[in-house]
């Protein structure tokens, strides 16, 4: 008799442990897809600033329609790609965030556009945009690192296997030049 209290309260036991972790690991998910949806509205943004910024561009810039459309292009692609996974998603991101320093390089060359009080307005909105951006970006990878490291865990591991969590993708930089630092020379 002794033995099987001993067992029912050992597989009750089990039982709280496997419904805690499986709790955990739904709130660290959860917390992961929140975190990514904070990256989404910043992107959003800065998605709805850009044609603003283009259209003040284009009448100044007249010979410099290249480098307009490949804003719009790496734009509309980062548009379409809304719900695709973080990986993708921050493949095109990196993209447009390289077409947008092309256009302010550009931009340096005509004076009366650099003085221009609506592209000085658009560079803020822009400028403080990519600075959530990155802080978002930031938290989302936390995010992602508490639950990935909570299923991987041992004894944790095996709730997730049977509860079949995925593991979260990181938003990381895909392109190598991009980790080194800007060289500036006068």
């Amino acid at each position: 008799m002794g033995f099987l209290i001993g067992f029912a309260v050992l597989i009750l036991v089990l039982v709280f442990w496997f419904i805690g972790v499986y709790n955990g690991l739904i709130v660290l998910r959860n917390r992961v897809k929140n975190a990514w949806s904070q990256i989404d509205v910043q992107l959003k943004r800065r998605h709805d600033l850009i044609p603003n910024l283009v259209e003040i561009c284009k009448g100044y810039m007249e010979h410099e329609r290249t480098t307009l459309e490949n804003v719009i292009k790496a734009r509309q692609q980062a548009v379409d790609l809304r719900n695709a996974d973080p990986a993708e998603v921050a493949k095109i991101e990196n993209m447009l965030t390289q077409t947008l320093k092309s256009l302010f390089a550009v931009a340096e060359n005509y004076p009366n556009l650099k003085a221009n009080e609506n592209m000085l307005k658009l560079q803020e909105e822009l400028t403080a945009t990519e600075n959530k951006i990155s802080f978002a970006r930031q938290h989302y990878n936390d995010q992602t690192m508490e639950y990935n490291t909570k299923m991987e865990r041992f004894p944790e591991n095996i709730a997730a296997s049977i509860g079949r969590f995925e593991k979260a993708k990181f938003f990381e930089v895909e392109n190598p030049e991009e980790r080194n630092a800007p060289k500036v020379s006068f």
